[in-house]
């Protein structure tokens, strides 16, 4: 070996990767420095911070949120107004009605009473008719007013021999039962002095009756 041959004095001694034992390991470059291999991020970055990056661009806005809820209760608002104009107009109808029936209520039996009227008058103006003529001018008119009580649903009370009911009649005074021909028993009607009537079974007018009294 020549003295050229020789290391320098204070070198280090190159190492031979061939040569190099197991334990040895390559130094890293200077460029390679502070970077995570396999990573494709630079130090100091995360991956969750992208995702809350493109999380928080997705989200809508606090003025997206604010104009969708304003358009919102507009839309409610002209709901309810709707509604409510509705709701007036059903009661305003309504009170209509009831006003109407309250009014005209009684229009379908003063028209069924008419011909009632009309024969009457008919029967008076005869002045020159006989009574029997008269009395079936009467008969005529009575069959007429029977008739317009039944379509008005106007029923009679005459309830001789049934027991007395003072939700419906109306007692005048009592006879003894012994005086009652023919026979009535204790607390029932003996005579009928005036007829009552019931509309839709609803007492009109009670009956006045005599009782039987034991």
């Amino acid at each position: 070996m020549t003295e050229s041959d020789k290391p320098a004095a204070g070198a280090a001694p190159q190492s031979d990767p061939a040569t190099a034992g197991p334990g040895s390991q390559p130094q890293a470059s200077a460029g390679s420095a502070g970077a995570v291999p396999g990573s494709g991020h630079a130090a100091g970055t995360s991956p969750a911070d992208g995702s809350a990056a493109a999380s928080a661009d997705a989200a809508p806005s606090s003025q997206e949120t604010l104009a969708r809820a304003q358009a919102e209760a507009i839309e409610f608002r002209d709901l309810y107004l709707r509604a409510k104009a509705d709701i007036e107009n059903i009661r305003r109808r309504g009170q209509e009605d009831v006003a109407k029936a309250h009014k005209f209520a009684i229009e379908g039996f003063a028209e069924s009473l008419l011909p009632v009227r009309d024969s009457l008058e008919m029967t008076l103006a005869n002045a020159a008719a006989s009574p029997e003529s008269l009395k079936e001018g009467v008969d005529a008119t009575l069959r007429l007013l029977v008739s317009a009580f039944e379509r008005a649903r106007v029923t009679e009370l005459n309830p001789v021999g049934q027991k007395f009911d003072p939700n419906r009649h109306q007692a005048i005074s009592m006879v003894p039962v012994a005086s009652t021909n023919p026979p009535v028993a204790t607390n029932h009607v003996v005579a009928v002095l005036q007829k009552g009537f019931l509309i839709n079974d609803r007492v009109l007018r009670p009956a006045m009756v005599t009782v039987a009294q034991g």
